[in-house]
């Protein structure tokens, strides 16, 4: 067996709350991006770039405190290429044990002309900007954007630049998804032998995953010398998302001994941050998803069943165990106390404390009551829904549906909209429409419904539905999520979730006065 020990580290630098957080509808709240980066810092990752401080008096205080909170992990701030955006970005991130600044700008032919800058002004801007961020944080790394379709010879002579400028990473961006894993590992090892001073500093990789080849390509850089691997929790980021994770974690983990390089993260704790993120983000996760998706370790075929009795390595190669994902044992039912309970959220991988257990228990007994067994499944979708809405200024109340062949169907609502009750009723094409007209009926807005999905969380007729709707208002875009084991409610409640984070999400804006829109690096 290879020992790891001797073998080189890859850097695992997580861009959940950045980059993935610029996923449309994947607004995070404070609190969420705390919880989320000391999940992260708690699972090894080496360095977690917390936020773009200048784009929001918001991200700043998140990026700031993420920096005061940090035991382990570097916290990283993104900045453009100006002065302003790096001192910001100091100013929110100093307070970490171990800072970093990433500064960017896009280096491609596509890309210059956003700033309309010839390639020599834009060499002496990288030149300038990068030798600011050193003189603030001798931990700086400098991306050249869409550096894949970046001709090479103006690369290579940006990257030296950037390293006698001070960068300690030089981060080569796939921004659009565009390489192969073949392209991918050649410009990262050509890259290395031909700059000057590139053998002194730490080659990173950030791939999209618009062609579905991102993990791949990652996993190729590696190959080709680069020794950090940027990444997000389940994948997610802007378009097709970014590499995930727990794929390239997983796969130099499992095939260790074809791609001899190790990684510092305890992979018992990914089920939990990837749950985690899917409830704060409003993503859920495919159930195909590799690693992570809840058929990953499910068998049905009759061949599959008969080998995995006979022997788990027939079909699994990885345990279960080894992200986490406690093996299946017996449902909950009505007569089930708390201590159960408590057992089995933390064989799921959820940590609960007394109060947040008294309030789930209240909900897990009236799941029990309508459902004859409570599976892990339906647990997993009481947690995701269970976040506390004490500030919620739209809340659900009561609704009666009347439906059929008869004729429209009705919908009859109450809503506390803050803090006065008030009632309507409303007729629609179906009982899920004629509900969404009643809630607009009681509270006016002009959101467009760009997403409405249902999902069986078990099987059975008394199983639950997951319901995501997703909205979009004047730019804005916000998803909501709910389960009930009656799906107009889920559906409800789930319409009502996205209002409230669009609410949240305007003020944040109000307050904030304005968003920088352009903050993609790759």
């Amino acid at each position: 067996m290879t020992d790891q020990s001797s073998q080189d580290r890859v850097l695992i630098f997580d861009t959940t709350l950045r980059d993935g957080e610029q996923s449309p509808g994947a607004t995070m709240s404070h609190d969420e991006k705390l919880e989320i980066a000391e999940m992260l810092d708690d699972m090894g990752v080496d360095i977690i770039e917390a936020g773009f401080p200048i784009a929001s008096e918001g991200d700043f205080r998140a990026v700031s405190e993420i920096a005061e909170r940090s035991k382990d992990s570097v916290i990283c701030g993104l900045a453009r290429a100006n002065a302003k955006d790096i001192d910001r970005c100091w100013e929110a991130v100093r307070g970490a044990e171990r800072p970093r600044i990433h500064t960017f700008i896009g280096t491609s032919p596509l890309h210059r002309q956003i700033p309309n800058l010839t390639m020599d002004e834009m060499a002496d801007l990288i030149h300038d900007t990068v030798s600011h961020a050193r003189n603030l944080c001798d931990n700086v790394q400098w991306s050249p954007m869409d550096a894949t379709r970046t001709e090479w010879d103006y690369l290579c002579r940006v990257i030296e630049i950037a390293i006698k400028a001070g960068a300690t990473t030089i981060n080569i961006p796939d921004t659009v998804g565009y390489t192969a894993p073949e392209e991918s590992a050649s410009l990262i090892r050509r890259l290395i032998e031909t700059v000057p001073g590139a053998g002194e500093v730490v080659f990173a990789t950030h791939c999209h995953n618009d062609l579905g080849m991102a993990t791949a390509n990652a996993l190729a850089a590696v190959a080709g010398g680069a020794r950090q691997i940027e990444c997000t929790i389940n994948g997610l980021g802007e378009r097709a998302g970014n590499t995930a994770l727990e794929e390239v974690v997983m796969a130099l983990k499992v095939r260790n001994d074809i791609m001899p390089w190790r990684t510092a993260i305890d992979t018992t704790k990914i089920m939990a941050i990837s749950r985690r993120v899917a409830t704060v983000s409003g993503f859920p996760v495919q159930f195909n998803k590799a690693i992570v998706g809840k058929n990953a370790f499910a068998h049905e075929s009759g061949i599959h069943q008969d080998g995995m009795l006979k022997n788990p390595e027939n079909f699994e190669i990885m345990r279960p165990e080894d992200i986490g994902l406690a093996a299946s044992s017996l449902p909950l039912g009505k007569h089930s106390g708390r201590a159960a309970l408590r057992d089995k959220l933390e064989n799921l991988g959820f940590d609960v404390g007394d109060n947040q257990l008294k309030d789930i228990f209240v909900r897990f007994k009236e799941l029990a009551d309508r459902k004859k067994e409570v599976f892990d499944d339906d647990l997993i979708a009481l947690m995701r829904v269970g976040e506390d809405a004490a500030n919620d200024r739209l809340k659900l109340k009561t609704l009666a549906v009347t439906c059929g062949t008869g004729g429209p169907a009705e919908a009859k609502i109450a809503m506390e909209i803050d803090g006065k009750e008030k009632t309507a009723t409303m007729t629609g094409d179906g009982p899920v429409d004629a509900s969404f007209r009643a809630v607009r009926a009681l509270y006016p807005n002009t959101a467009h419904l760009e997403l409405y999905q249902v999902h069986a969380v078990t099987e059975g007729t008394d199983a639950q539905a997951t319901v995501s709707v997703r909205l979009e208002e004047g730019g804005n875009i916000a998803t909501g999520q709910s389960a009930d084991t009656d799906t107009v409610v889920a559906s409800v409640k789930a319409y009502i979730h996205a209002l409230n984070r669009l609410l949240v999400r305007r003020g944040k804006l109000g307050q904030d006065e304005k968003e920088i829109s352009y903050k993609d690096v790759g």
